[in-house]
């Protein structure tokens, strides 16, 4: 077995972690572990966490939102992972096998992911038939989910708090995201797809 050790941002991604890439990733001799960074993500606090558990762990990997980072200033989410990954090198033995550990940051934002399948929010006991075609019409306008944008007001987060007010990320987020299915976010979500597939081939 494989261990996989998924340093995340929050209790959303690890409940994520848990329920749905648990469910995919153990048959194929996989065991994913998240590991809690909390709030204040950083370019250095991720690659001390991933550099720490790269001794331990057969794989390290990261699932932190673009949108969260402190010191991000104009770097594109690849720019982002390729200085975190550098990091890890730096702070590693060079007798280690760096490709054990990569870093990966969500385009923009965890919750953008449960806008592959907007019809799964009916579930919720609070919604309504406008709130979701309220998503619906969100959804519309954009490429993909990951295309979702990150300011301030219009992060996925903050769009379904006020078009859903009793939304709870920590509870709701990873029911949901369960309820779509991985292989649904997967197809509408490329970037999240390419690092699923790499988790896979480990």
């Amino acid at each position: 077995m494989t261990r996989l050790a998924i340093v995340v941002e929050g209790p959303t991604e690890e409940e994520f972690v848990k329920i749905s890439l648990a469910d995919h990733l153990l048959p194929m001799n996989i065991y994913p572990r998240p590991v809690l960074l909390g709030g204040n993500v950083t370019k250095e606090r991720v690659a001390a966490e991933m550099s720490r558990l790269v001794w331990r762990e057969d794989r390290v990997t990261s699932l932190v939102d673009y949108y969260g980072f402190r010191d991000k200033g104009n770097a594109t989410i690849c720019e982002l992972e390729t200085l975190i990954d550098s990091r890890v090198d730096e702070k590693v033995s060079r007798s280690l096998d760096q490709s054990r550990a990569f870093a990966y940051v969500q385009q923009y934002e965890f919750e953008g992911l449960l806008f592959s399948n907007v019809d799964a929010f009916q579930q919720l006991l609070y919604a309504t038939r406008e709130s979701v075609d309220e998503l619906r019409r969100i959804r519309s306008r954009f490429p993909t989910p990951e295309h979702i944008n990150d300011s301030r007001d219009t992060a996925p987060s903050k769009r379904l708090k006020a078009i859903m007010p009793k939304f709870h990320k920590r509870t709701d987020g990873p029911l949901l995201a369960a309820e779509i299915g991985i292989e649904t976010i997967r197809a509408e979500c490329k970037r999240f797809d390419a690092w699923l597939m790499r988790l896979e081939n480990l």
